[in-house]
């Protein structure tokens, strides 16, 4: 795979979404930008407005739906919030006007979106395997669980990452590290580029251990 000029990476925040499924990947793109300055990461909201995600941390988009920014891949993170995001039919709209050509992804719960909208129908994807207290009580459904009744039409997958060709989810909280990384690849970064990425972040060893943790759906580009 060649490697794409100035690949975009667009990152939604919302009300309650969760910190590090937002944060990783952005860090990912970040610290790979030392390495190759083409590589833009930015942050997308609803509106201009500063948005508070999980535990009160409050971020300020740097574009809205309004603009619609250029970008390779658009990524939905989830957390509490994404129990409002499922139905939000601005978010749907904002999803469907975007070019065949960008990538759709999400990290945890950010994959109900997509199941919701009927776009993993036929296809396999992930989402959080690990309940908390709440969710493994008789009150509550481990996440996975849920994006099964979400789309029933979906495959579900406890694979960490699942490329599907234009439709990429990752598993819970932490695999957005994991996310970031194989948007590098999918972008056509070579190994040996992400592989220094992961050393700089002092990653090294967890990005061993998780790279080869992604199942390909109908030869998803590798």
């Amino acid at each position: 795979m060649s490697k794409k000029q100035g690949f975009r990476l667009g990152v939604y925040v919302f009300k309650d979404a969760e910190v590090v499924d937002y944060a990783a990947p952005y860090g990912v793109f970040s610290v790979a930008r030392r390495l190759d300055p083409e590589l833009d990461v930015f942050l997308v909201a609803d509106s201009l407005r500063p948005v508070q995600t999980q535990a009160g941390l409050t971020v300020h988009p740097n574009y809205s739906f309004n603009e619609m920014p250029d970008m390779d891949a658009f990524l939905i993170p989830g957390g509490f919030g994404t129990r409002q995001e499922t139905y939000n039919k601005r978010l749907h709209q904002y999803i469907k006007s975007l070019p065949e050509t960008t990538l759709l992804t999400s990290v945890c719960t950010g994959s109900w979106i997509y199941g919701n909208m009927g776009l993993l129908d036929g296809l396999p994807a992930t989402s959080r395997k690990e309940p908390d207290r709440l969710e493994a009580s008789e009150m509550g459904k481990v996440p996975i669980d849920r994006l099964a009744e979400i789309a029933p039409a979906c495959t579900i997958s406890r694979a960490r990452i699942v490329d599907t060709g234009r439709i990429i989810t990752g598993a819970g909280i932490a695999s957005g590290m994991e996310m970031g990384f194989h948007l590098l690849r999918r972008a056509g970064y070579e190994e040996d580029f992400i592989l220094e990425v992961a050393r700089v972040m002092e990653y090294s060893e967890a990005y061993n251990v998780y790279k080869n943790d992604i199942e390909y759906f109908n030869h998803a580009s590798r």
